[in-house]
């Protein structure tokens, strides 16, 4: 099966998806998150005022779908990243780190 192209315009989709409520965390996002100390107003803000970080990017081939790295810096300056997917009509918070 060939590889579905990559989201061109990534942050307009995500900020789609966040805007109309079409988003949630996968149980391994849920468990980083909390083991992380990484609150989700602190991943809407790197939603909102992040970038792509389009080198992190990679092919899932268990679920056949990109995963999309997109990393910023929080209000009480954490360099964090978050890795989404999309479903048909959703998108999957994947996991969420903290970078140094």
């Amino acid at each position: 099966m060939k590889r579905p192209e990559k989201e061109k315009n990534l942050l307009n989709k995500v900020k789609e998806c966040i805007e109309s409520g079409r988003y949630y965390d996968t149980r391994h996002a849920t468990d980083r998150q909390n083991e992380r100390l990484i609150t989700r107003l602190e991943i809407l803000q790197i939603f909102k005022t992040g970038f792509h970080e389009a080198k992190k990017d990679k092919f899932d081939e268990v679920y056949k779908a990109w995963n999309y790295a997109i990393r910023g810096r929080t209000l009480d300056k954490k360099y964090l990243r978050i890795i989404v997917s999309f479903d048909r009509h959703q998108m999957l918070i994947i996991t969420a780190l903290q970078l140094k």
